[in-house]
């Protein structure tokens, strides 16, 4: 609640950086300059992204034809990043940001409201999809039937979340935290964000309409290849359920007929409650669990503590919220990250 006061000082001490900076550059040179985003003779779109799988997603699709930029920096968990005023800055000057939504980025509302570009589209992938709703603190009954009896409803919304308009006025339906916004954990639903962005860009550019679309549509085969690997593989486990860290995990489980677990809520940095893992702890025994999934970015303490007093082994099940250095040096993506996750819960649903 006090995060306000300090993110609306930052949006105008950044609004007059950029007055005197346009100022200064008008003193400098009385003749107009390109642009910066002008290469080779043509206009470039200049796009903020939020997160990793919005920038990967918005890379893929606009190709060549855009500068696209990363906020959140590699190695920093997304659910309490908020910009500087540099960001704040970028995005002023941006044509477009884009953002998951869904309440991850806590931030969003209040930078754009304070905007005072014109030009900027925000464009909410996660839009039309059909959110999950979650808590803070996930009810330990373990009694998640449910779960996998609605995933074919949620991948349905999925594939026709991309007929809504991207491009909105900020009045969000979704409180913050009342919905999981992990959506891109599921393959079917991040085709959907990938339409969503298609259909931005196309309005945004619509001379480069056709190009956006052939890269859409190139991107989404691999995507639904992903969908139908991950279909093929987990219809056959010998388990449905899995223990992880946060529960960053329910759209894969609600599309693929699997139960997740989770040890904390939706924020990686929650600390479960003494309850919970004891919970956590007897689902375990009882299921005869082999492997309990923790995650990148964050530690894998609570994770450890529960593999070693139920006899079991850890393992990454990655909630792609951000590359790590490693990743990096690896040349990872998206759907390789994904691929290795597959690979994971397969393992361990075989056990």
């Amino acid at each position: 609640m006090n995060k306000r006061t300090p993110l609306l000082s930052a949006l105008i001490v950044s609004s007059i950086i950029l007055v005197l900076a346009g100022c200064g550059s008008a003193a400098k040179n009385d003749s107009a300059e390109p642009a910066a985003a002008t290469v080779a003779g043509k206009d470039k779109l200049k796009i903020e992204t939020s997160f990793y799988p919005m920038y990967e997603f918005t890379r893929q699709v606009a190709g060549d034809l855009a500068d696209v930029h990363l906020l959140v920096p590699a190695g920093t968990e997304p659910h309490d990043w908020e910009p500087t005023p540099k960001d704040m800055a970028a995005i002023e000057q941006a044509d477009m940001l884009v953002y998951n939504g869904a309440g991850l980025e806590s931030w969003v509302d209040q930078v754009v409201s304070g905007s005072d570009s014109k030009g900027m589209t925000a464009v909410e992938a996660s839009k039309g999809l059909e959110l999950i709703p979650g808590t803070e603190e996930e009810d330990h009954d373990h009694d998640h039937d449910h779960d996998a009896a609605d995933g074919d409803a949620h991948a349905t919304d999925a594939e026709t979340g991309h007929e809504e308009e991207p491009a909105h006025e900020h009045e969000h339906e979704h409180d913050h935290g009342a919905f999981d916004p992990h959506v891109w954990l599921s393959p079917k639903l991040a085709i959907g964000e990938v339409r969503t962005i298609e259909a931005a860009l196309s309005a945004k550019a619509p001379e480069h309409k056709a190009q956006f679309e052939k890269n859409a549509a190139a991107y989404i085969a691999k995507l639904q290849q992903l969908d139908e690997q991950y279909t093929k593989e987990l219809s056959g486990t010998k388990r449905k359920d899995f223990i992880t860290q946060h529960a960053a995990f329910g759209y894969l489980a609600h599309t693929y007929g699997l139960t997740q677990v989770p040890i904390a809520g939706l924020s990686p940095e929650q600390e479960p409650s003494a309850q919970a893992m004891v919970e956590v702890v007897k689902f375990a025994k009882a299921h005869q669990v082999k492997t309990i999934f923790f995650e990148t970015l964050v530690s894998s303490s609570v994770a450890d503590t529960i593999a070693k007093e139920v006899g079991a082994k850890s393992a990454v099940l990655n909630p792609i919220e951000g590359l790590t250095a490693e990743d990096e040096a690896n040349n990872l993506d998206y759907l390789q990250i994904m691929q290795a996750n597959l690979t994971a819960l397969v393992k361990a649903l075989n056990e």
